[in-house]
């Protein structure tokens, strides 16, 4: 192995059915007053008046912001700063999907660092002082942002989606209860799954993967292909879900310490311009990805496709990386993964934006650890083949 690597995750991680109780004593050894960052539906269905009670239990003050809806923006950012700055929170909670906790974790920053969330961006202002400390409690099974060291924030002015980058982003605790998983809907489940997923493979075909991460990747994939479908298809299928939440951080620690490549760099823009849900908007691109990499990632799309039809193992390597390709869009068509255009983008200004989104996507700098790296022209055309793209998998490329 070449040079040195760095490993980080949070310091605590809980996991496992009903490990929610736990938020209480974790909160007080923290601080006295949290700040519960979170969303309507967390509210509506119970799971925020949860967290209420085990604070109240704990004898822990809270302050609420409630607001938080799809994607993080940096409007919601500075609305929860404000809330926390004039409750004086001393500690952050994050409940809900990666949303949730990406806005949570720009408000532990900024709070103690001051500015604009903005502002760190591709390093430009440095994270000097230490972040309130924040508990992470996802209710998905597919961002893995209660395990990573990045929050992504929409840039409402320039319609941008800020991926920075940061130790400091780290949560102190995650709390990965598989419970608060039962009640998302099977698309939402599809699309976090799918999610998932791509941090898992890209983490692992990256230009900076490690052994860790890679093992961590491996087993990632393994139980998604297992059960995303069961999760998919009943909801409280509570092996699946089990399953879901532990793979779904597995392949956050995995992408936090290697790296997401050239689907996240795509899908960022389509996010920020169309505001299309980040699961769905990978899924749209992540076949399409894995064929304009191939070439260059043989050996390791032959070990995922190892993974994913153990019974073709005998197949050469090449065979086995259009195996991964093809079973990964059999995996979308059984989640009804919709292309762009059956998502509803607009072709027009779709065309007028395609050129601003392949910039933005290697400005990210995601792309830069693909096994083939792309020029914006290439992106472009990648982004006009996935607008019509065909999940279908022609039968005669993949033994059934």
């Amino acid at each position: 192995m070449k040079g040195f690597s760095e490993f980080r995750m949070p310091k605590t991680v809980f996991y496992g059915n009903d490990s929610l109780t736990r938020l209480g004593e974790q909160a007080a050894l923290l601080g006295k007053k949290v700040l519960i960052v979170s969303d309507k539906i967390m509210t509506q269905i119970g799971v925020v008046a949860k967290c209420q009670k085990y604070l109240e239990d704990a004898g822990i003050a809270y302050a609420c912001y409630l607001e938080v809806n799809s994607e993080p923006t940096d409007t919601y950012v500075s609305e929860a700063l404000t809330i926390c700055k004039e409750q004086q929170c001393d500690v952050v909670a994050a409940v809900g999907g990666g949303s949730c906790i990406d806005a949570a974790k720009a408000v532990a920053v900024v709070a103690s660092n001051g500015g604009y969330i903005g502002d760190y961006m591709g390093g430009k202002k440095k994270i000097q002082n230490k972040p309130l400390p924040l508990i992470a409690i996802p209710t998905t099974s597919g961002t893995g942002s209660e395990v990573t060291a990045v929050t992504v924030i929409n840039n409402t002015k320039d319609d941008v989606k800020m991926m920075i980058k940061d130790p400091a982003f780290i949560p102190e605790v995650a709390i990965v209860d598989p419970v608060l998983t039962y009640s998302t809907p099977p698309q939402v489940t599809a699309a976090t799954g799918i999610d998932a997923l791509c941090h898992a493979m890209e983490a692992y075909i990256s230009r900076v993967s490690q052994p860790i991460t890679d093992q961590l990747a491996l087993s990632s994939i393994e139980m998604i292909v297992n059960n995303l479908r069961a999760a998919y298809q009943d909801g409280n299928d509570v092996e699946a879900r089990e399953k879901m939440a532990i793979a779904s951080m597995q392949a956050g620690i995995a992408f936090s310490n290697a790296s997401v490549t050239l689907v996240h760099g795509m899908s960022r823009p389509i996010g920020a311009l169309f505001h299309v849900p980040h699961g769905i908007s990978n899924a749209m691109l992540l076949p399409a990805v894995l064929e304009f990499t191939k070439e260059s990632a043989v050996e390791r799309l032959a070990v995922i496709g190892r993974i994913l039809r153990p019974d073709l193992e005998a197949l050469t390597d090449s065979e086995l990386a259009d195996v991964t390709v093809d079973e990964v869009k059999k995996l979308c068509n059984d989640l009804n993964i919709p292309n762009m255009k059956a998502y509803g983008l607009d072709q027009e200004k779709f065309d007028q934006v395609v050129s601003k989104m392949a910039a933005d996507a290697i400005a990210s700098g995601s792309p830069g650890n693909n096994p083939r790296i792309p020029s914006q022209e290439e992106i472009v055309e990648l982004y006009h083949t996935c607008y019509n793209y065909d999940f279908t998998v022609n039968k005669t490329t993949i033994l059934a």
